[in-house]
């Protein structure tokens, strides 16, 4: 099972995307669920955590103006960004740790190939 990242592009600085993170085939669940991101030049950071619980964490930087959540009827998981900043330019990636393809068949710790998104000022 892949992991497929969508919904990057280019937006000024104050406006909004919506990224969604998908199964390449059909499963049962995901668990955790992570977005990650790397700037240009910089290392990979942590953005929003959601658990199969729906319990979410987010960096400091974002807090307030993203917004992590699941659809667990389409197994996708969303980050709704808004107010961008130049800052958060980066290309996105998402990141499971286990996913449930069917019962008693398990993956683990799957990534999306990434999805850029460019803030300008």
């Amino acid at each position: 099972v892949q992991l497929q990242a969508s919904g990057g592009g280019l937006v000024q600085a104050g406006g909004s995307l919506k990224l969604s993170c998908a199964a390449s085939e059909k499963i049962n669940r995901f668990n955790v669920v992570d977005w990650y991101r790397q700037p240009p030049d910089n290392q990979r950071e942590l953005v929003a955590t959601i658990t199969s619980t729906g319990y979410r964490n987010y960096r400091d930087s974002v807090k307030g103006r993203f917004t992590i959540s699941r659809d667990n009827a389409k197994n996708t998981v969303y980050l709704q960004m808004d107010n961008l900043k130049p800052e958060d330019t980066a290309v996105y990636h998402c990141h499971a740790d286990r996913i449930q393809v069917s019962p008693g068949r398990y993956e683990y710790d799957r990534w999306g190939q990434g999805t850029l998104v460019t803030v300008s000022s």
